[in-house]
């Protein structure tokens, strides 16, 4: 089957205290994008990678593509004011009888065994979501105060989630709704199953400078 790596990408730089976009900042000098696009090229340079960026900033992205002499090529695909529209509109570049996977562009720090054991999964059962196990204790606040939580029964979700073309697309042709927090909830909604793998703990979502320094240390170890 012919492998895909949607690459979502719209964040800004709010959080980040940055003017520029969190995808666009750099670890270890190249852009958090890159360096998440070159995680599924490493490990399949066969596969086909769409990358799903704001109108308004895929120039910049044309251009830091020429500034890094960044190669790998990539289907370069406008968003929505939603990640729903965004992954819809990615999806649309999409072949039917495929796997593709949706991945956030500031996760760059997934391994290539993740990676595989979401497409394995996918293959054999039509999606995979890969997770960790919490390392904290946890509490969930209620009404009268607030209560523990046995974390032995809750995992971290991550991306990439991988699927069957054919049923994500098919989940994508329901309304949008707030509750749609990932891909997997929206398929789900159809009546899937979802089928859990494991992920890697490194594999964190970058989204203030404190994660970025720490991406920056573990890049440097792991790669």
């Amino acid at each position: 089957m012919i492998r895909y790596a949607l690459i979502v990408a719209g964040g800004s730089g709010k959080r980040m205290g940055t003017d520029i976009p969190k995808q666009f900042l750099e670890l270890s000098g190249k852009p958090l994008l890159m360096r998440s696009i070159e995680r599924f090229w490493s490990f399949d340079n066969s596969i086909r990678i769409i990358t799903v960026l704001p109108e308004d900033q895929i120039i910049f992205w044309g251009e830091l593509q020429k500034k890094h002499s960044f190669s790998i090529p990539n289907i370069v695909v406008a968003g929505g004011p939603e990640r729903f529209y965004s992954v819809k509109n990615g999806l649309d570049q999409v072949e039917d009888d495929s796997l593709v996977a949706i991945h956030d562009g500031v996760r760059p720090l997934v391994s290539s065994a993740t990676i595989k054991r979401c497409f394995d999964m996918a293959r054999e059962s039509g999606n995979a979501v890969p997770v960790i196990c919490p390392a904290d204790s946890i509490r969930r606040v209620t009404e009268q105060g607030n209560i523990p939580v046995n974390r032995q029964y809750l995992r971290i979700i991550q991306t990439p989630q991988v699927f069957d073309s054919k049923l994500i697309k098919k989940a994508y042709l329901q309304d949008y709704s707030p509750e749609f927090t990932d891909d997997a909830t929206l398929l789900e909604k159809t009546g899937e199953v979802i089928h859990l793998v494991d992920g890697n703990r490194e594999n964190m979502k970058i989204t203030n400078p404190g994660d970025l320094a720490m991406a920056e240390a573990l890049f440097k170890t792991i790669f």
